[in-house]
């Protein structure tokens, strides 16, 4: 009876103890997994980010806090931490792509190189930005077609957001004959854009022989515009100004081949 009273004694102040951890171990893994939350969300991470990392870390603390008390009633835990040890490699090894994936979609959302509905090129797929995941991002195409893209091959890639900014400079090239009034086709050029309301005036456009060719006088055409209005410029100037060059007849060279027939005498 002495024994028995002795082992309970023993034994029920470490389950009381074990589960005093426990219960105070999981109240603190909480409080921390807010305390976080809270100031990813003040930082404007990204809200899968901010569920997916509380939830790493309070998950993290838990296997601590349950190690913790359970070698509080006696159990060696070097054998039990070395299991979980190798088990997690393990598992890294098997999800070694994916935590790689994984891993550059984290730097993706806190670095934010860009976000949904910007139009980007990567890796030599260009389309709009849907959705960015943790393993992947989806992109819409221009002929609206869905590319996913691994996360990690964006990181490892040169990415390119025409959409970062909120102007862009259209660079267009019209050739002319060398035998043409270069003042003549600058200025049909220069009233062409200043006609167009989409053409910025701040900064200014740039208008310049930009080479001498082989069969053409190169003049550069450089308006800035707001990004949205890109591509609307890039099309309606390049029509324009090909109409007003036939008017004032400026000439637009383009590839000739002179083929000479001559017949032999018999």
């Amino acid at each position: 009876m002495n024994r028995l009273v002795e082992m309970v004694s023993v034994y029920g102040l470490k389950i009381i103890s074990a589960l005093v951890i426990f219960v105070i171990g999981k109240w603190i893994a909480g409080l921390i997994r807010k305390a976080l939350k809270k100031g990813m969300e003040k930082s404007n991470v990204e809200p899968v980010l901010v569920g997916f990392l509380g939830n790493i870390a309070y998950y993290g603390l838990m296997v601590a806090v349950v190690i913790a008390a359970i070698s509080q009633i006696g159990v060696q835990t070097t054998s039990f931490v070395a299991v979980v040890g190798a088990a997690g490699l393990a598992v890294g090894l098997a999800l070694q792509g994916s935590l790689s994936n994984f891993a550059s979609g984290v730097l993706i959302i806190l670095f934010r190189p860009f976000k949904a509905g910007d139009f980007v090129v990567i890796n030599s797929e260009s389309g709009v930005i849907e959705e960015i995941g943790i393993l992947v991002t989806i992109m819409k195409t221009p002929d609206n077609k869905r590319v996913i893209v691994p996360n990690s091959e964006i990181m490892n890639n040169s990415i390119v957001n025409y959409s970062a900014n909120p102007t862009r400079r259209v660079d267009l090239v019209f050739g002319i004959g060398y035998s043409d009034d270069i003042d003549k086709a600058k200025a049909i050029l220069e009233r062409v854009v200043s006609e167009n309301e989409l053409c910025l005036k701040d900064p200014a456009p740039t208008f310049a022989v930009g080479e001498l060719g082989d069969s053409s006088v190169n003049l550069l055409c450089r308006p800035w515009v707001n990004t949205a209005d890109y591509w609307g410029v890039y099309w309606s100037l390049q029509e324009n100004v090909k109409k007003e060059f036939d008017k004032e007849g400026i000439s637009i060279p383009f590839p000739q081949r002179d083929v000479h027939l001559f017949q032999e005498k018999e």
